[in-house]
């Protein structure tokens, strides 16, 4: 899976032509998360299928950066976040984005964009 961070002005509309962008291409959004500070808008997108996204978002002239990210699974409850960004600290792997993707019983699923994906995986495997 990939993450696609996309920078936005901050007015109306400019969610709608990423998602019409996304949608003319069968693109389904799994996970999305925004803000705005400054008359700039941040927006990180996870979907189905990273391919068609590039592509959509090629297409439509939307400038993006892709990157991988890792999931994690986890028991929902007090401290297992705090542990995931501890390891990720002693190894010197700073998170940039952090989404929850599902939530099934007892357990949590995370989707962490990191800038050592590699380092990364060994920390938390």
């Amino acid at each position: 899976m990939e993450d696609f961070a996309i920078k936005l002005t901050d007015r109306p509309g400019e969610l709608a032509r990423v998602a019409t962008a996304l949608s003319r291409y069968g693109v389904n959004i799994k996970a999305v998360a925004g803000i705005a500070i400054d008359g700039q808008v941040l927006v990180r997108i996870l979907t189905d299928n990273a391919e068609a996204a590039r592509s959509a978002l090629t297409a439509g002239g939307i400038e993006f950066e892709g990157q991988e990210i890792l999931t994690q699974l986890l028991e929902n409850r007090a401290g297992e976040l705090a542990s995931v960004c501890t390891r990720l600290e002693g190894a010197r792997v700073n998170l940039r984005a952090i989404y929850l993707t599902g939530i099934v019983d007892n357990l949590v699923e995370l989707a962490l964009v990191v800038d050592d994906a590699a380092k990364a995986k060994q920390v938390l495997d």
